[in-house]
């Protein structure tokens, strides 16, 4: 079994992913509406309050309490296109216990991805290594070579394959077998 690092960005998304959650788990469903972080669910209950006054007074003082606790990093605020792009440079990695990330994103965006190799070789036994722009590090896991060599500058589409692997298709032929190592 090898081992792979973690980029930073992960370890800090996992961190505060524990810090804000009462419990991941692995195989953990995906969160509802109403497993909102408490000082949201807050926010959102100011929105009942029938007497002008009051509500308003609730809304700054919930709206306020959210800044604070973004400010400080006991909530973490994303939008959409920020999920995409940890997904995107996290794609080929388990992040199953981080639910956050399938928020938002369609199945197809959740299951590929398309980029280019900045850098390829090959090593003794004749399996490609390929450095996509993203910086992932892509490693061939099956023995035949592609028709044609990878380079600097080829496509390569990324999908997930049966039981966690990964398969891909470098300018457009058949594809291969690949395992994300960095």
């Amino acid at each position: 079994m090898s081992t792979h690092a973690i980029p930073t960005w992960a370890a800090i998304a996992l961190a505060a992913a524990c810090l804000t959650a009462p419990t991941v788990s692995a195989a953990a469903p995906r969160p509802e509406k109403s497993e909102r972080a408490a000082i949201l669910k807050a926010l959102a209950d100011c929105r009942a309050i029938t007497e002008s006054a009051e509500r308003l007074a609730c809304f700054d003082k919930t709206s306020g309490d959210l800044v604070q606790a973004e400010s400080s990093g006991a909530v973490v605020v994303i939008d959409r296109q920020q999920i995409r792009e940890a997904r995107r440079q996290a794609f080929g990695f388990d992040l199953s216990a981080l639910n956050f990330f399938n928020r938002g994103l369609s199945t197809e965006e959740a299951a590929s991805l398309t980029d280019e190799v900045s850098a390829a070789s090959q090593r003794g036994d004749g399996k490609w290594v390929l450095t996509l722009k993203s910086g992932a590090v892509w490693r061939q896991v099956e023995s035949d070579p592609p028709n044609r060599d990878p380079h600097a500058g080829s496509q390569v589409v990324i999908k997930r394959a049966a039981l966690g692997s990964f398969v891909m298709k470098i300018d457009g032929q058949v594809a291969t077998k690949v395992t994300r190592v960095q």
